[in-house]
């Protein structure tokens, strides 16, 4: 059966949800492995056409928040000071290449197909080892802004939490809020888009602090990692329902923020469905589907959790 096409908004500044694993058993990626795919996105995301809203590199996987920007976004000049201060002299900057630039820098696939050929190369020369690194394919989600955004980067930034790695999400030096936290942000790498909805400008501080706290009260970081369910988790989940609730939907791992192709509200959803239908080889209308635990949240697939 032949897979699924990306699902990807050319000519308008899209977020997109990556997330890619490594093909490799156990857990390859290691500090020195983490820090350097850390470098290797902050070094490309100033070449292609990007802005890094969030990231977090895990041992076997990484997941990155990512705003892809229109070609026209940078002027010709502009393009050649980004191509030149990368390539430095190895690579001379053609004016007649110029298209060719937009579209690559432009482009989703390109920006992650460079991250995982140039990690790998990397990898195999430090290991001696050869072949592929990665899965095959990443997965990408199309990511609403606002509302949707905050509720995918705090999923993100979540994650070593949910692994029972660190109590605290801005411990783990790995993802966008250890990066925002303990080293200020260097080089203005991540941008400061948490999707919050803002009465007025916000200074930076602010913004990082009202970001702080929504991940801890979606979080509630008390989680509690153990080899049987706790008996006051199961009560709570009796009292419950044994319905999903909104921190539950980021205490564990969530399906949505990777498989569900779109999520958002209802309308975009609807107006991404349409957009994609062919794409999606799909002939009969489709409804959103609601995430549960998350107020006013839609997916296009329907998953289990």
């Amino acid at each position: 059966m032949p897979r699924t096409s990306r699902l990807l908004i050319p000519g308008q500044a899209t977020v997109y949800h990556v997330m890619s694993r490594s093909a490799l058993d156990g857990l390859p990626l290691s500090d020195a492995e983490k820090d350097h795919l850390t470098w290797l996105i902050k070094r490309l995301s100033r070449l292609y056409f990007t802005e890094i809203l969030g990231f977090c590199c895990m041992g076997n996987h990484f997941h990155l928040l990512v705003r892809m920007l229109p070609e026209e976004s940078f002027s010709d000049a502009e393009l050649q000071q980004r191509h030149e201060r990368f390539f430095s002299e190895e690579r001379r900057f053609c004016e007649g290449h110029i298209p060719f630039y937009r579209l690559k820098y432009a482009s989703l696939s390109e920006f992650i197909k460079e991250l995982k050929q140039s990690f790998s190369r990397w990898y195999n020369r430090r290991t001696g080892r050869s072949g592929f690194f990665w899965s095959e394919r990443f997965k990408s989600v199309i990511v609403e802004k606002g509302e949707t955004l905050i509720n995918c980067l705090a999923y993100i930034d979540l994650n070593p939490v949910r692994a029972g790695i660190v109590a605290r999400p801005e411990d783990y030096r790995w993802s966008s809020l250890g990066c925002h936290v303990q080293q200020g942000n260097p080089d203005g790498f991540l941008s400061l888009d948490f999707g919050l909805n803002e009465a007025g400008p916000l200074n930076t501080g602010e913004r990082l602090r009202r970001y702080r706290q929504y991940v801890y009260e979606v979080g509630e970081l008390e989680t509690g990692h153990g080899a049987r369910i706790a008996p006051g988790i199961a009560e709570q989940e009796r009292r419950k329902g044994y319905a999903l609730t909104r921190k539950d939907r980021f205490l564990r791992r969530s399906r949505y923020f990777t498989d569900s192709a779109v999520i958002g509200s209802r309308e975009f959803v609807l107006e991404s469905f349409q957009r994609f239908r062919t794409a999606l080889n799909i002939s009969k209308d489709r409804l959103p589907k609601r995430v549960a635990g998350l107020e006013g949240m839609y997916s296009l697939k329907r998953l289990g959790v």
